[in-house]
């Protein structure tokens, strides 16, 4: 069955987060840059003076396969930066086309 493994990160680390993709060969994707959030351990951020800095999400959908290849590299990655900052959500396709 396919899959979307949705990733929420903090735009800080967006060269780490996109060399972790290239080093589970996954080259598809859709970014959505800017968003602003808050979460129990990465902290508020709305890009302003109060809350400075902002998130990106990153949609891939695939094969579960290789949903999981991807989310073995973020947990890899997660171990390296610790609170930074990046989340994988995994939900079912019901179709792709």
């Amino acid at each position: 069955m396919d899959k979307l493994v949705i990733l929420a990160y903090n735009e800080a680390i967006e060269e780490e987060v996109m060399e972790s993709l290239s080093m589970c060969a996954l080259n598809n994707y859709t970014k959505i840059t800017g968003v602003f959030g808050k979460g129990n351990t990465s902290g508020t951020h709305l890009g302003n003076e109060i809350w400075p800095g902002r998130n990106n999400l990153l949609l891939v959908a695939g094969p579960e396969v290789q949903t999981k290849q991807l989310l073995n590299c973020i947990r890899k990655l997660r171990q390296v930066l610790g609170k930074e900052g990046v989340k994988a959500f995994v939900l079912p396709i019901e179709e792709l086309t």
